[in-house]
């Protein structure tokens, strides 16, 4: 019984740490660092660099007119800002409608081999120093591009990750829950930043340095994390600009959501497995540290053993000397879990309750993982890095 009370205490503990934990030692840590040393704000050169904004695509004929309207409307300098469309494997009208945007370079191969082989194609492709990535239907800030490039004032700065925000919708308990999640999850990346590094970057805003950009394998699930960190192992920091921000709408219902957190999770061990070097602290110091507590955890152990607790908390009231206090611990995950079913039946029937949705969805995150794992063995031999779209909402 002691070895399944130490258990418990463990795996209690790990938890805690990976979703709380890690946030608030990060938090005074940052505040000790900045109370010992100011940050300085980087000013903008007087002569802007060259930049291009590439957008990898795959039938998107429905978002081109959008896009390009907030495209036309991002304050950069003309003649500074290249746009460029990599729309390999699409077979609606997305090339034919992008040829009346005189100012775009489409990148066109007929064969479909995923997101990733399109950076791979179309990045040695680029002229300018600075690349900046998004995605189709992603819609940025005004000032978007201006804020991105700032940090790279920095000579250590390799790459720079923008802010992604959810749009908010009153009718989908989906939208306001995921708000809360990225909200909580920006102002994680601000920390990691303001300490040392931020830990990875996503897809829907992010720049790098042209010359530090390194092919990835095509069946790679999550390229903007793996081609991120890479940089952050050559040595330049992933600097977080909240300034920066890029709009998204949240997935049409939770099944649309849980098809992208299936792939996250999914390329998320992918990814512990093809940053495997990462994992020595010897070497990588504070770096190893945020991306074992901010990427690692999360991707791996930690969901395990969140489910883990109601067994092993079954076992010490059933066993134990201590039946009141393990029995009062069980009750509260029972509460915990009932009021996560209570959130799942109210989102069936498109009642929002934001009280109970958090509940469901943290749970319905940590059993993507788990389902991300038989993702990624059904995929495994695959050659291309293609998936199923989730559907944004209307």
């Amino acid at each position: 019984m002691k070895t399944i009370e130490i258990l418990f205490w463990i795996a209690l503990a790990i938890v805690f740490y990976t979703y709380a934990g890690y946030g608030i030692f990060l938090y005074l840590l940052v505040r000790v660092k900045e109370a010992l040393c100011k940050r300085t704000r980087i000013e903008l050169p007087e002569e802007l660099p060259e930049v291009t904004l590439l957008i990898a695509a795959y039938n998107e004929e429905a978002i081109i007119a959008d896009k390009m309207r907030n495209c036309r409307a991002l304050d950069y300098p003309a003649g500074r800002l290249k746009i460029v469309w990599v729309t390999d494997g699409s077979n609606d009208r997305t090339n034919e409608l992008l040829t009346g945007y005189p100012e775009v370079t489409v990148l066109f191969a007929p064969e479909r081999r995923g997101k990733t082989a399109a950076l791979n194609r179309g990045v040695p492709l680029v002229t300018t120093p600075l690349v900046v990535f998004t995605d189709a239907n992603t819609m940025l800030g005004p000032e978007a591009i201006r804020e991105i490039i700032r940090p790279f004032g920095d000579s250590k700065v390799g790459c720079v990750a923008g802010e992604k925000r959810i749009v908010q919708s009153r009718e989908q308990a989906a939208a306001s829950t995921e708000g809360i999640y990225w909200k909580y999850e920006s102002k994680l990346k601000e920390w990691d930043d303001r300490l040392y590094t931020a830990v990875g970057a996503a897809g829907e805003l992010f720049a790098i340095r042209r010359e530090l950009f390194v092919a990835m394998p095509d069946d790679t699930l999550l390229d903007d994390f793996i081609l991120s960190m890479r940089i952050a192992m050559q040595g330049y920091r992933i600097a977080y600009c909240k300034n920066a921000y890029a709009l998204e709408e949240a997935s049409a219902d939770m099944t649309e959501e849980g098809k992208r957190k299936v792939r996250i999770a999914a390329g998320g061990l992918q990814s512990i497995g093809r940053l495997a070097p990462l994992l020595n602290p010897l070497r990588y110091g504070i770096l190893w540290w945020q991306y074992l507590s901010h990427r690692v955890l999360r991707w791996s152990v930690t969901p395990i053993l969140l489910f883990a607790l109601v067994p092993l908390n079954i076992a010490l009231v059933a066993g134990g000397p201590h039946r009141i206090f393990y029995g009062t611990i069980l009750l509260l995950q029972a509460v915990f879990y009932g009021c996560a079913l209570q959130g799942y039946r109210l989102s069936q029937r498109k009642i929002k309750n934001k009280l109970l949705f958090v509940p469901y969805y943290f749970l319905f995150m940590n059993l993507n993982v788990l389902r991300g794992i038989a993702y990624l063995r059904r995929r495994r031999g695959q050659q291309t890095g293609a998936w199923e779209k989730a559907k944004r909402a209307a």
